[in-house]
């Protein structure tokens, strides 16, 4: 097929050793069908242990890495592709790394002067014995995405939630408390270092969890988000600082919450590979923009391919690895 991407080989890492490989797996497809459409040769590489290997045989031009949490987006896959030599999308070892571990990442955003939670790292099993801070406050895993491993803990709760304490726990040892942030959730998608626009997250029930990120239906998304412009621009602004506060490059996705009533907003989180799944929220913000999925997946690609020093990917259309369409 021909297109703006013909002639060139480019590997899809999807799927991984993470409790987000459903999710990737879904990422991967729709990036790697994307590509294809480009023009694209496309090799599909569920990342295993043997990732290296198999990237040696294959010898790909570039590679989209569709991973999601441990292993794909913490540093240990981008240590891997920068050893082989080899460009790939997304965020490098360093802020990759940085932007998985929450307590890390927080110490950094708060020192640029992002706003972001109070509270702080504990043991898991002291989480679970006492209210390590006043009730209500958010537990979650210090180094996973997704939302996964998350509680919410209500005010008058007479004790912490003892699945932390679980044998089956999988999340690591630490956990991060925070106090909890009544309001809006948000989400802002950065490409190039500029901000797209604000989303608004409304969960059909509880609160945006894993389900409701990634079930079709899970939650609506208002694009743009209805809010105070004052609320908005500064939305943008701390997703902006955020970005460009850990190293990042591509495109991020900054998850926010803003108390309405008190008129206090504080960043979360950075996601350095969003979600391109069909209810994810880049894309969606992209596509409000202007630039449709397969733009978007033509812009990730050529701007790995520029960072890694061969020059434009594409020969032809209207991106380029130097800033956003």
């Amino acid at each position: 097929m021909s297109g703006p991407l013909s002639g060139h080989h480019v590997a899809v890492l999807l799927g991984g050793l993470s409790s987000e490989r459903e999710v990737s797996l879904v990422s991967g497809r729709e990036c790697a069908n994307a590509l294809e459409r480009l023009g694209a040769r496309v090799s599909r590489v569920d990342a295993g242990r043997d990732l290296a290997q198999v990237l040696s045989e294959l010898k790909p031009d570039v590679c989209f890495n569709a991973l999601h949490g441990a292993w794909g987006e913490d540093g240990c896959v981008q240590g891997v592709l920068e050893t082989l030599g080899l460009p790939y999308t997304h965020c490098g070892v360093l802020a990759s790394a940085l932007a998985m571990d929450k307590a890390k990442s927080k110490a950094v955003l708060a020192a640029a002067g992002v706003a972001v939670p109070g509270g702080g790292l504990f043991n898991r099993f002291e989480a679970a014995r006492r209210h390590v801070i006043e009730p209500p406050y958010v537990i979650k895993p210090n180094a996973e995405g997704s939302s996964v491993g998350v509680f919410i803990v209500e005010k008058g709760a007479n004790a912490p939630p003892q699945a932390i304490a679980a044998p089956d726990w999988t999340y690591g040892e630490e956990v991060m408390v925070e106090p909890y942030v009544a309001g809006k959730e948000l989400a802002v998608g950065v490409m190039d270092g500029k901000a797209m626009t604000v989303t608004e997250i409304v969960p059909r029930k509880g609160f945006y969890d894993y389900e409701a990120k990634y079930a079709e239906g899970g939650s609506e998304h208002v694009v743009p988000a209805d809010l105070p412009k004052h609320a908005f621009e500064k939305a943008m602004k701390l997703s902006e600082m955020a970005h460009a506060a850990l190293g990042c490059r591509g495109v991020t996705r900054s998850d926010l919450r803003y108390d309405d009533v008190n008129d206090i907003l504080v960043l979360l989180e950075v996601n350095t590979q969003p979600g391109m799944t069909p209810t994810s929220l880049v894309p969606e913000q992209a596509a409000q923009q202007g630039v449709d999925f397969d733009r978007l997946v033509l812009w990730i690609t050529e701007d790995a391919y520029a960072r890694g020093g061969a020059g434009r990917l594409a020969s032809t259309g209207e991106t380029s690895g130097k800033g956003a369409p």
